[in-house]
């Protein structure tokens, strides 16, 4: 490819990082303000964009917005990946950004099953098996998809009850609907010495409407290894990632990371 034409594709790739949510068109004034582009080129430039169907005209006005082309490939891009695949690439960034192992997770009733694990590159690792089952209700995986349903709901999954494997673990309903509501103010479960003893693990969860599909991001980690700050980056790293997401799927029920975090979840 010419040089002359590779310019010309990444001055249409500037004027397409000018549109946002907060701006859904633009005129020729608006590139030479942002782009700091001669009124001539950006004249030129945004016809270019609109005979090719990148963009088209706002009714008679000069304005312009994406076009019928963008719509299209934006669609395609949305279904090519799925929420697992978005989600793996996530946790693998953190996994290798914290040193400790990752996984991601999706519910099956009232079990938990993980799908992807990245071992973490620290001395000391914890790994599950993928494909184990563990109790939804008794891990951090478990409750962040867990509190992405209503307490009536989760109720009724347990309405015969449930044996805490370990004493930090929920030991009632109401104690495991108080930590759902924990889970959906803060936006993050956290699970210590539970399911699996001696590990402690943080997780956020995500879901993609059009689909149905839900999976949960977890990293893990040695109850005694990790420091209250490494703990912070653990859980806005999750949170940051698990947004992105959010806001690709337009998840409704997904819940930001509070900005304010308590020592010790309940």
């Amino acid at each position: 490819m010419s040089k002359p034409r590779m310019s010309i594709l990444l001055a249409a790739a500037d004027v397409l990082r000018c549109f946002s949510s907060t701006r859904h068109d633009v005129t020729v004034t608006d590139l030479v303000t942002l782009l700091g582009m001669p009124k001539s080129n950006a004249s030129r430039l945004l016809r270019g964009m609109r005979d090719a169907g990148l963009l088209e005209t706002v009714g008679d006005s000069k304005r312009y917005r994406p076009g019928v082309l963008l719509h299209q490939a934006g669609h395609v891009h949305r279904f090519a990946a799925s929420l697992i695949d978005r989600a793996d690439a996530i946790v693998t960034r953190v996994s290798e950004e914290v040193g400790h192992t990752g996984y991601i997770s999706v519910r099956r009733g009232i079990d938990i099953v993980g799908v992807t694990a990245h071992p973490g590159r620290h001395a000391l690792r914890v790994v599950t098996a993928i494909g184990d089952r563990l109790p939804a209700f008794a891990s951090s995986t478990g409750r962040a998809l867990l509190a992405r349903l209503p307490d009536e709901e989760v109720s009724r999954l347990y309405v015969d009850g449930f044996a805490p494997p370990s004493s930090t673990a929920p030991q009632h309903l109401d104690e495991l609907l108080a930590r759902l509501a924990f889970t959906r103010r803060e936006g993050y479960a956290e699970s210590h010495d539970e399911a699996v003893r001696g590990v402690r693990a943080i997780s956020v969860a995500v879901g993609d409407p059009a689909t149905g599909d839900e999976a949960a991001l977890c990293i893990s980690f040695p109850a005694a290894t990790v420091t209250p700050e490494e703990r912070l980056t653990i859980i806005r790293s999750l949170g940051k990632g698990a947004a992105e997401i959010a806001a690709l799927t337009r998840d409704p029920l997904f819940i930001p990371t509070s900005d304010i975090f308590e020592e010790t979840a309940p």
